[in-house]
This record gives C-alpha cells, structure tokens and sequence, in this order.
C-alpha cells in the first residue's frame, strides 16, 4: 500500500518567530472534501479540523528557528523545518508531496513539489492547517509575554499595527533581523 504525506509550511512572511511545517499522512475516514489551504478557512474552523487531523492521521510538526532563519534564510530555513517534519513521521511515507516550487534534500525519501499543492491535494492542505494551527498558537501565547505588538492578531506579519509598534516598542529578540523593515529599524 502506498503510503502518501503532504507537506506544508507556515509563517515565511512573518516578521517573527520560528517558520513551521507539518507533515501528514491522512486516514481515509477524513473528509477530503472539507480540506482546503488553511489561509481560506476561518480561524474556528482551522483549530476544528486540526484537531481531527491529529486525532485520526500521522501527523509531524517540525520547525526552523529565528536564528536559523537569519543564518541561512527564510527559504533554507522553511525546506528544513520540512525535513524535519517528514523525519519525525512515525511511519515513513512512500511519497512526500510538498506545497511549492522547491523541496528539500532528504535522502531515501521520494519527494515531489507541487505548486498551490495547498489547493489541489488534501493531504497536502491538512498539512498547512496543522501547520498554521501549530504556529497560530506559538505567536499568541509569545503576544501575551509581548504586548503592544498585537501579535494575537498580526501573528507577526508585517501589517501597519504591527510596524507601527515596532517603531514605539522596538525590536524584539523574536524579530527577524534581517527582514526589511526590521533591518532598517534596528
């Protein structure tokens, strides 16, 4: 039997905080039909569906750091927080279909990329609500030890709230220092 993960990440476009990817072989009782790219599905509905995710599926989370990110760049960063996500799987798939034009550099896995696969594969959009779910989480709970910054609702993104804190606020340890506008502030 083939054994199929979807891979997807979350949070290249942030500011802050770690880049997530999750990796998920999907049980056949899941609704296919009901999975879509976890940006088009409300909040409420994303936490839902992530927790049938994880209850009835393998799943694996794995994540790039903001060091690590700065080190080799977001790109780098998200393609191993991918590979770590697929190495933590409990039961190696047969084939990794992963959301974009790039993959990772895994060894004795078979891997193949698909653009918008977020939207045309389930398993692959069960990734990105597990993923987003996961980061989701992570970037509230940081928003309550750093407030101001409104990170419970920019999740860190670049939005006016968001750079308008930074400017009256600063520049926080969680902030990619080399992403514009952040580079530009500090």
């Amino acid at each position: 039997m083939k054994i199929i993960a979807g891979v997807d990440e979350v949070g290249r476009g942030s500011l802050i905080g770690p880049v997530y990817a999750a990796a998920v072989i999907l049980n056949k009782s899941i609704n296919k039909k009901l999975l879509r790219d976890s940006k088009s599905l409300p909040k409420t509905k994303r936490e839902i569906f992530s927790k049938l995710i994880k209850k009835n599926s393998i799943w694996a989370v794995g994540k790039a750091s903001v060091k690590e990110i700065e080190k080799l760049n977001i790109l780098q960063a998200s393609l191993l927080a991918m590979e770590r996500a697929i190495k933590k799987l409990k039961k190696k798939p047969s084939l990794v279909l992963i959301d974009g034009n790039k993959l990772p550099k895994i060894k004795n896995y078979k891997l193949k990329k698909i653009i918008k696969g977020d939207q045309k594969i389930p398993s692959i959009s069960a990734a990105s609500i597990v993923a987003k779910v996961t980061r989701d989480k992570v970037i509230t709970n940081l928003g309550k030890k750093f407030k101001g910054y409104y990170w419970d609702q920019n999740y860190g993104y670049g939005t006016k709230q968001h750079l308008k804190a930074i400017k009256k606020l600063g520049v926080t340890t969680h902030h990619r220092k080399t992403f514009s506008p952040i580079k530009k502030i500090k």
